[in-house]
């Protein structure tokens, strides 16, 4: 007996080892701790996708499984398993856990009266429980209590040994092979703070109709966007995003051979384009809770839209570009590209929960376009800027509206140019009538006040069918004779997603780009219709083919011009 003794101590360590790890559910038990955190988590996909992502958090894991091996998380001796609440008959691994306790009385529990066999096992509790069972098995060895250590509970952990000796060998391999990856990750790793969201876009495109089609080719143009995000607390995040284009959107013709100056059809890959290619950053933003607000500072490149929201689900891309709608019209509302820049914005709840203010909040945001610029008539306040301020109400996770205003200023010649610098008169979107600053007779431009009103809305029925739309006001007035003038755009958006497969979206949109009636100098007096469709399918986790098409009436606001069909192949990489 004596012999058998010793060699049950000599294999004990291995034995308990794999006992422990089976209770506590280590080995094939599922992990359902769960982290809250304000910054979208990465899915399974993504992971496996992105180094760097997978890399991140790997190093994550092991530091959070590290910690919590040195919080509050003292444990406890208990002597019967009903001592834990959170252990049910039903589970598992009660037999197992019952034997050990009762029997042995070699687990702990902590204070809360909880096991957590669920939950990932810290070296140090494996540690604190292997220990516990040691010493109870030298006592019973010490007391000579034969009553407990029998012939045949030896025989069972010698069994247990030889039928998991496989698994722990696999396992130990596991753990060295974990640990030795964690170490190169962390030596080599690009930044502990900082992570790469990249998007690169190829699109070939050509549009027909008239003049226009016979004054344009077919073309195969590019952006990259590189967005490093850097997060310093785990709430915020910096934003400093390098950009590269050659994208340029199509000129317009009138039937009389003259160019239409419009931005109608204008997509959203040609936004915000470097011409060639040269490199250039065009978004350096910070955005952190402070209390109960999210406060949004931009020092270059800053949008509306970058903080308020749009209530224009599948079809708003909130990088501008490779997700959503071709076009700029059907992505988001004129009204957030009114004025950018630099500035600050903040977004605040009203209520918390319950009452008819539980889900509301209120967006206000101040934008400069020439905040760098210590000249006269520039700066932060003395320049072109934007000042806004939205109500949102959402009912559930269904039906989201806001109301918006934005008063801005400009002496730069478009009311809808985004904040553009260095391109006088340059617009995103609609009509030269609707943008036109200054004087339309004698081609003047002059600084001009703006106040805009908007609404937006968004419903969502079901998870495969998605509604949204906005109707925006703008009452313009400049400083010289015949400057004031007033424009409007309105348009409805149906969006399927998940359409023949998970990933995917197929989209309409029609409306109204912002237009303007009776303007001195200008000739058209037509609404400007524009049609959109497309279908996003998505190949794989990075890389997405958009389809579609654009169909314009009444270019110029005149329906004396041919419509024009703009025919779009879109392909996104993202990474």
């Amino acid at each position: 007996m004596s012999n058998l003794l010793w060699k049950s101590l000599v294999v004990s360590p291995a034995v308990l080892g794999a006992t422990l790890l089976l209770s506590t559910s280590a080995i094939a038990a599922p992990n359902t701790t769960t982290e809250v955190s304000p910054a979208k988590q990465p899915t399974v996909a993504e992971v496996a996708q992105q180094p760097e992502i997978l890399a991140q958090t790997t190093i994550d894991q092991v530091n959070r499984y590290s910690n919590e091996g040195n919080q509050n998380n003292s444990q406890s001796q208990v002597t019967s398993v009903s001592q834990f609440s959170d252990v049910q008959p039903t589970d598992w691994a009660f037999q197992a856990l019952q034997s050990l306790v009762e029997r042995y009385g070699c687990i702990a529990g902590y204070p809360n009266a909880t096991y957590r066999g669920n939950r990932a096992l810290t070296r140090y509790e494996f540690a604190a429980g292997l220990n516990a069972c040691l010493d109870r098995v030298n006592e019973l060895i010490a007391t000579a209590t034969a009553d407990l250590v029998t012939k045949q509970d030896l025989a069972t952990l010698q069994r247990l040994q030889e039928e998991f000796s496989a698994e722990l060998a696999t396992l130990r391999g596991r753990v060295d092979s974990l640990e030795a990856r964690t170490a190169e990750l962390e030596a080599n790793q690009f930044s502990t703070t900082t992570k790469l969201v990249g998007e690169a876009i190829f699109g070939v495109t050509d549009v027909f109709g008239g003049n226009t089609g016979d004054n344009n080719n077919t073309v195969f143009q590019d952006r990259v966007r590189l967005d490093l995000q850097t997060s310093f607390t785990g709430r915020d995040v910096l934003h400093t995003r390098l950009a590269a284009g050659n994208a340029i959107a199509f000129s317009q013709f009138d039937n009389a051979g003259g160019a239409i100056n419009t931005a109608e059809g204008t997509q959203t890959f040609q936004v915000g384009n470097t011409g060639g290619n040269a490199v250039t950053i065009d978004r350096l933003t910070y955005e952190v809770p402070i209390g109960p607000a999210n406060v949004y500072l931009a020092a270059s490149g800053g949008r509306h839209s970058h903080y308020a929201a749009v209530n224009n689900p599948y079809f708003f891309d909130n990088t501008d570009g490779g997700n959503g709608a071709l076009s700029t019209f059907a992505s988001e509302s004129p009204i957030y590209r009114i004025g950018g820049g630099a500035g600050i914005a903040l977004n605040l709840p009203l209520g918390k929960g319950g009452g008819i203010l539980g889900n509301s909040s209120i967006t206000a945001g101040y934008l400069a376009s020439q905040a760098n610029n210590p000249g006269l008539s520039q700066g932060l306040t003395n320049g072109d800027y934007a000042a806004l301020g939205q109500l949102n109400f959402s009912v559930g996770d269904r039906l989201a509206l806001a109301a918006t205003y934005v008063h801005g200023y400009s002496a730069s010649g478009a009311l809808f140019d985004s904040g553009s610098q260095g391109t006088v008169g340059a617009f995103d979107v609609g009509t030269g009538q609707a943008n036109f600053l200054g004087n339309g007779t004698t081609g003047t431009l002059s600084p001009s006040s703006s106040n805009s009103y908007g609404v937006s809305a968004a419903f969502r029925p079901s998870d495969k069918l998605s509604i949204s739309g906005f109707v925006s006001y703008h009452d313009v007035t400049g400083v010289g004779a015949g400057d004031d003038y007033e424009a409007w755009s309105y348009g409805v958006g149906v969006a399927l997603p998940d359409f023949g497969k998970k990933g995917n979206v197929l989209g309409v949109f029609a409306g109204a780009e912002p237009y303007s009636f009776n303007r001195p100098g200008f000739v058209g007096n037509d609404i400007p219709y524009h049609f959109e469709g497309f279908y996003k399918y998505r190949v794989s986790d990075n890389i997405s083919v958009t389809p579609g098409v654009i169909w314009l009436t009444s270019p110029g606001q005149s329906s004396a011009n041919d419509d024009a069909i703009i025919g779009t192949l879109r392909t996104t990489f993202t990474f």
